[in-house]
């Protein structure tokens, strides 16, 4: 029995710019973080020759190409895998549609645990390259390279997306007493609200194709991320709740479907209560708002948004691991 653990993300500024559309013409960056909310990936090796997956559904099939589960078939046909294993999956949080990255940190993390299974190991770059490979190009997914990365490697780090398709991970160096702070004054609420991140994309990659004022304000988020980076190597959080609205300003103008009215009535309100800054986490319309806010000012803006679920989240320095291999 082998379990792989990945850590789902918090995306902070500049997401957009991970999407081809843009980053192949332009190139991109964000800065993100991976949180203490992970995606267990199980295997196990079967009695028989069989295949048996448990996730929200249970497969058992006698050959790959029966496989239902789309990402399961496509990481077993990549690794040459036939059969004889049993997969199953736990998540910490809902795994779709909440903005987390959970797709990637599933692939991630089973990309991991099957190599493990062949008695291979695999890098960090390795896994968030593979995990691009199966979700873009194999399953044809309309997304972007930041949240497979950001499971793999772990940490909270600017990523840039090169216009040659290669990505680079640099960890944002500051005090620790400076990221303590920061996950001291972030909040995160559950809207309750689930959508589909795909389809989002697919429609965010149509529109900045073809218009020039909304790749310029990718290209200004870019910059932010980069402004986020460098002021946090100062150690001033003064200016991380003014970009990261800066941010979220722009991002909701990128298409429709990013906000709605009741996010921005939420959002509203958080500002009104103390909050300097904040987004709806992934692709947007759903999922979890996050906000950053003096702690003082945390309790008021909880009574504000008595309608959502506040959810604990701190940062995670680790990236996908093994955690038990026997």
């Amino acid at each position: 029995m082998i379990i792989s653990r990945t850590p789902l993300r918090m995306s902070f500024v500049g997401g957009g710019s991970h999407i081809p559309a843009f980053y192949r013409e332009n190139g991109g960056a964000v800065v993100s973080t991976a949180i203490d909310k992970y995606v267990y990936v199980n295997v196990n090796k079967k009695f028989d020759s069989g295949i048996r997956i448990a996730y929200s559904k249970t497969e058992e099939v006698d050959s790959v190409g029966k496989i239902e589960h789309r990402i399961v078939k496509a990481v077993m046909s990549h690794l040459d895998l036939e059969g004889g294993l049993e997969i199953t999956t736990i998540a910490d949080i809902p795994s779709k549609g909440t903005g987390l990255g959970s797709s990637s940190t599933f692939t991630v993390g089973l990309l991991h645990v099957l190599n493990a299974f062949k008695g291979k190991y695999v890098s960090s770059e390795q896994l968030g390259e593979d995990s691009c490979f199966i979700e873009i190009d194999v399953c044809g997914e309309p997304i972007g390279k930041q949240d497979q990365y950001a499971a793999a490697f772990g940490g909270f780090n600017l990523i840039e997306f090169r216009p040659d398709d290669s990505v680079v991970v640099s960890p944002v160096i500051c005090d620790r007493s400076t990221i303590a702070d920061l996950e001291a004054g972030i909040l995160v609420f559950y809207t309750g609200m689930t959508r589909s991140a795909s389809e989002l994309l697919r429609q965010q990659s149509e529109e900045v194709a073809g218009n020039v004022s909304k790749k310029r304000a990718i290209e200004r988020m870019v910059r932010l991320a980069y402004d986020l980076r460098d002021e946090l190597h100062k150690n001033n959080l003064a200016a991380f709740g003014e970009i990261l609205h800066e941010n979220w300003m722009l991002k909701k103008g990128l298409t429709s479907g990013i906000s709605t009215t009741q996010i921005d009535e939420w959002y509203g309100l958080a500002r009104s209560a103390g909050a300097k800054g904040g987004k709806i986490l992934g692709a947007g319309a759903g999922g979890f708002l996050m906000l950053y806010a003096p702690p003082e000012s945390h309790d008021a803006i909880k009574a504000a948004l008595p309608m959502l679920r506040p959810i604990s989240m701190g940062f995670e320095p680790l990236g996908s691991r093994i955690i038990f291999y026997h």
